[in-house]
């Protein structure tokens, strides 16, 4: 069951997240759902559009920054929120990203907007397994 807190305490300027999940795949798709969440309320966005997403690297936690950089990167380049993340991770001597992510153009009277995020950062990035549980922290530049 994938899940998200945001840490208030962590960060002042910028939104700190943590996500969890049972499987790397719900993991990315809490993570993802996080990032959308802090720009837009996600009930409002309709699966109306689908992307493919192919990403590869050899370290999961690259893979996942690389994750949340490309959907951020979408919604700049292409006016798009999304609310739908079908994603499949496997890894041989790396880990094979495939996603199809679901959303619409942003339409500012139909959408609850609230802040733009800019981009992933670095600052306090982690990702780990833990008690059979995946986790990530990261920072979100808004």
């Amino acid at each position: 069951m994938e899940e998200f807190v945001f840490l208030d305490e962590i960060a002042t300027a910028d939104v700190a997240i943590e996500s969890r999940g049972d499987t790397l795949e719900e993991l990315f798709r809490a993570s993802a759902i996080a990032t959308f969440a802090v720009m837009v309320d996600i009930r409002g966005v309709q699966p109306k559009v689908k992307k493919e997403i192919h990403l590869e690297n050899r370290e999961i936690d690259k893979l996942l920054f690389d994750w949340l950089a490309e959907i951020i990167y979408l919604k700049d380049s292409e006016f798009m929120v999304f609310s739908k993340f079908d994603i499949d991770i496997k890894k041989n001597s790396n880990y094979y990203l495939n996603a199809e992510v679901f959303g619409e153009e942003i339409n500012q009277s139909e959408h609850e907007l609230r802040c733009d995020v800019k981009a992933i950062t670095f600052h306090l990035f982690d990702v780990y397994e833990k008690d059979g549980k995946w986790i990530s922290r990261f920072v979100l530049d808004i």
